[in-house]
């Protein structure tokens, strides 16, 4: 019974910190406070969203997913960070329990959903999240039991450095930029956090994961190698594959 209760505890901790994702990928990109003003607003009649209309999840719900004020759809998409805000909480409970790796990694998953969907929005990485993030992980890696902070250190070099190589090659042999800062930032950000290991993981699965979806996409829109991707979105999910069994693909392709 009380397993059952911290269960859900954790769970709706997680899509409150969904919800405060939500703000972070409507106003970091619009270079917005996400703290002023604290509550949120339509965004088609600009009313200010009362508190009981701000639950996590139960408020979209209930309200059908459209507003009170002016019935305009509300994009599912907030929905669907709360959710996976829950999700990945469970995940790293059942994996860590509560401890201080488990809030470590739920950081930074956290971090790497609100970089996902503004990547995919707009084509950015904000340094708002990456360049604190690379000395706040470095630090952190201290209480870690899975990496040290060497490995910390490498993982920071290994990451931003491998793509600011490949980055710099590409332009030194195409004269254009194949790669943007951001990615290079958010890869010393994971190197941080989950050292070199994690840091060659997220690099050779990521890169896997984007190749396969680009190929589709291209097929699909016939717009050949003219087709922007974001690659943000291919590291953060090679990052948290490789929390979650990283050790056991690793060990199984060694063996």
């Amino acid at each position: 019974m009380l397993t059952h209760l911290i269960e859900i505890l954790i769970f709706i901790f997680g899509i409150c910190i969904g919800s405060f994702m939500n703000v972070c990928i409507y106003r970091l990109p619009a270079s917005k406070s996400i703290i002023n003003p604290a509550r949120s607003i339509c965004q088609n009649c600009g009313k200010t969203i009362r508190s009981y209309d701000n639950i996590p999840v139960l408020s979209y719900l209930w309200l059908k997913g459209k507003c009170r004020h002016c019935n305009s759809p509300i994009a599912f998409r907030y929905l669907l960070v709360e959710l996976t805000g829950g999700f990945f909480s469970l995940c790293i409970y059942f994996k860590f329990g509560i401890t201080i790796e488990a809030f470590v990694y739920y950081a930074l998953i956290s971090s790497l959903l609100v970089i996902t969907f503004i990547d995919i929005d707009h084509q950015i990485i904000p340094d708002v999240i990456t360049l604190p993030g690379i000395p706040i992980f470095f630090f952190a890696s201290f209480t870690l039991a899975a990496i040290t902070y060497k490995d910390s250190l490498l993982g920071i070099l290994a990451g931003g450095g491998s793509l600011l190589l490949i980055a710099v090659t590409y332009n030194l042999l195409t004269k254009k930029e194949g790669m943007g800062g951001g990615d290079i930032k958010l890869l010393a950000m994971i190197g941080a956090a989950l050292g070199w290991k994690g840091v060659l993981f997220t690099i050779f699965i990521g890169s896997a994961i984007g190749t396969l979806i680009g190929i589709i996409l291209m097929l699909r829109t016939r717009k050949g190698l003219k087709l922007a991707i974001p690659f943000g979105p291919f590291l953060s999910i090679g990052a948290i594959i490789y929390i979650f069994f990283g050790s056991s693909i690793i060990n199984w392709y060694l063996k």
